[in-house]
């Protein structure tokens, strides 16, 4: 089990730790915030659902990503359907009388919209991840352009701090 592991590497080591991994034939648990660093190396994800639930997925991040991206739009698409379902001629009274009742708040038109964006957006930050990961992890990068190592590595935690916020949004708006 490696815990962190791609902590305090320089690139060289990183690539090292990496060409190692993927040469290894046995069973590995890895933890890791490392994005890029899950994708080269890592065959299935564990990742938690909710309600102390886990659910296992065939590669690395980036799949367990698209695979909850494509969820939300899911979701978020058949809630409108169910919703008309309801309001059909011959639905339950019953079951229409209670929805009223229950304090359940409903999306604004400017929330809903927001809604259904999170998911190009957070996509749009993770392809801008994604390639800011790749330019750092060349190490000609770093003789050539210096002074841009700074400014990448910094745009690259502003891009983390963005995700989790449009994450956490995203949440909120779906409770």
């Amino acid at each position: 089990m490696l815990d962190e592991p791609t902590n305090d590497l320089d690139i060289e080591t990183l690539e090292l730790l990496e060409e190692l991994l993927q040469d290894y034939s046995g069973t590995l648990f890895l933890v890791s915030h490392d994005r890029a660093f899950l994708d080269d190396v890592v065959t299935q994800t564990i990742a938690p659902q909710g309600d102390g639930r886990w659910r296992e997925y065939a590669g690395g991040y980036q799949e367990w990503a698209d695979h909850q991206v494509e969820r939300r739009r899911q979701e978020t698409q058949a809630a409108p359907v169910a919703g008309k379902r309801a309001a059909t001629p011959g639905a339950d009274a019953g079951a229409a009388s209670r929805q009223k009742a229950s304090p359940v708040a409903r999306l604004s038109w400017k929330e809903a919209r927001e809604l259904a964006e999170l998911p190009d957006r957070i996509a749009a930050l993770e392809a801008e991840q994604r390639a800011i990961s790749e330019q750092l992890a060349d190490p000609l990068f770093y003789r050539s352009q210096g002074p841009e190592v700074q400014r990448l590595a910094d745009r690259l935690n502003e891009i983390d701090d963005q995700l989790l916020a449009l994450l956490e949004r995203w949440e909120a708006l779906e409770a």
